[in-house]
């Protein structure tokens, strides 16, 4: 027998499909199964489906330049109809289990530091246009080539920043670090550095649980956490009637930070989709070209990097990326991407992006774009069924996070810290990215300090142009509150 025929007797051959349809998906070849699929697609669903509730508590509660505000039940509706959508449409054409919903940062600025000059509707065509211009990159290819430039040790500072980040969501989502309210330390354990409350004992009791049957490697472990901690949460509520810690612009210590575990007494209702095609470019004309394009700038930079270092992360957890950090149908994902925040704008429901809580759904197993179909259609029905949504609170669904946060600190191991102009732009990526509660800060930060400093260590040839150009945009992004000054003074 040739060395030949040993070489192709001895590889590994790779699992027939069982149908079209797990062709189509690649459920056999990734090594998963229907049922797990299915199990992750859940247990993203759940670990997300805050987004329902919150993404309309920042964006109803700010009023634009002309005093309107969003209602409430629209936005929870257009919520959850372009996060289905959206999730959905990325499950099937780029076939990765990321799932999609309103990026956090983004509403947040929009809520902030937008509407105080534009109208909602003129906020959201921002939003549109930021989709379209990360739609033109992705189809030219260049957003590609800034992926591809990002060296693989940086790339793996994201997925580990990304966990930490996640853990310290879940952590402050929770109540078990909670702000100090003083200049030091900022932030602190608990309420006066005990976990006195209920709600955060639930969380540590759901971690530990979950935890346990992850070391133990039992399958749907994250979901069975998940759904006991749910049910304890609301036999805890039951009994003590803590109700929520924030109700009538009041602080109640003690309460469920965002939704109170209790079974709704409506569980069903019709979704009101009036704010869809609300969207408008009178920005221009009400604040001037200058300022809106500014405002767009601040857009792409955190949609596109916040994206990129999420999907960055994910793939990494899922074992999906390849020596490189490449994962399969890159182009194709990006494109979808930014038209998530296309679909943002149209809908007034804030740009989508791919949600780093995806990793939940992949630590139980999901491998592939059908975990995003279960995910999605989830999102679709709880349009009709926002009341249900509300019983999971964020202090059983942060345990997850926490734990899928653990796991992605692992890729850790792959980066070589042994050279210090390694070491600490590693460093800065992992540690600014919880500490600012920013993916996009903690990119930048790695990308600027990677270009200083390996270029006046001698190893200037070994960076690509590109991350010399996005460094130099970070660093302008990073100073663009004196940039808008200067703007301001000038104009």
């Amino acid at each position: 027998m040739s060395s030949t025929e040993t070489t192709e007797t001895d590889a590994p051959e790779t699992p027939e499909p069982r149908s079209r349809f797990d062709a189509f998906f690649e459920i056999t070849k990734r090594g998963s199964t229907l049922g797990t699929e299915v199990r992750g697609g859940v247990v993203t669903f759940v670990t997300m489906a805050y987004i329902v509730i919150l993404n309309p508590i920042i964006l109803s509660g700010a009023k634009d330049v002309a005093g309107h505000s969003l209602a409430f039940p629209q936005v929870a509706a257009v919520t959850a109809l372009t996060a289905g959508v959206m999730t959905i449409l990325f499950g099937v054409i780029a076939r990765l289990p990321f799932a999609f919903a309103a990026g956090l940062g983004i509403n947040s600025f929009l809520a902030v530091s937008v509407v105080g000059g534009v109208t909602w509707p003129e906020a959201m065509g921002l939003v549109l246009i930021n989709g379209l211009i990360i739609v033109l990159l992705a189809a030219t290819g260049l957003r590609r080539l800034i992926f591809n430039a990002v060296p693989l040790q940086l790339k793996l500072a994201i997925t580990v920043g990304i966990g930490l980040f996640i853990a310290f969501i879940g952590m402050v989502d929770a109540g078990f670090v909670t702000s100090t309210g003083a200049s030091s330390p900022p932030v602190g354990l608990g309420i006066a550095g005990s976990v006195a409350t209920w709600p955060t004992l639930v969380f540590v009791f759901t971690l530990l649980l979950t935890g346990v049957l992850v070391a133990r490697k039992v399958k749907g472990g994250i979901l069975i956490g998940l759904v006991v901690g749910t049910i304890v949460a609301v036999i805890v509520e039951a009994i003590g009637h803590f109700g929520p810690a924030f109700a009538n612009g009041k602080a109640h210590p003690g309460g469920w930070s965002l939704s109170v575990p209790t079974l709704p007494s409506q569980w069903i209702s019709l979704p009101d989709l009036s704010l869809i095609g609300q969207w408008s470019f009178g920005s221009f004309g009400r604040i001037g070209i200058l300022a809106a394009v500014m405002l767009v700038f601040t857009l792409v930079f955190t949609n596109f990097f916040d994206a990129m270092g999420t999907m960055t992360g994910l793939s990494k957890e899922a074992g999906l990326a390849d020596a490189k950090g490449d994962f399969p149908r890159l182009r194709s994902a990006l494109i979808v991407e930014g038209a998530g925040a296309v679909a943002g704008g149209f809908t007034s429901s804030s740009s989508n992006t791919v949600f780093i809580e995806s990793g939940a759904g992949i630590g139980e197993g999901a491998r592939t774009g059908f975990a995003n179909v279960v995910t999605g259609v989830l999102f679709l029905l709880a349009m009709f069924f926002t009341p249900l949504t509300s019983v999971v609170p964020s202090e059983v669904a942060a345990a997850a996070l926490v734990i899928v946060g653990a796991l992605m600190m692992s890729q850790i191991k792959g980066i070589d810290l042994s050279d210090f102009s390694v070491l600490l732009p590693v460093f800065l990526t992992v540690t600014i990215m919880p500490l600012t509660y920013s993916i996009a800060n903690g990119i930048g930060a790695g990308f600027i300090s990677w270009v200083v400093i390996r270029s006046l260590s001698g190893k200037a040839r070994e960076i690509s142009p590109l991350l010399w150009i996005v460094a130099a945009g970070f660093l302008i992004y990073f100073m663009r509150g004196p940039v808008e000054t200067w703007l301001g003074v000038a104009g």
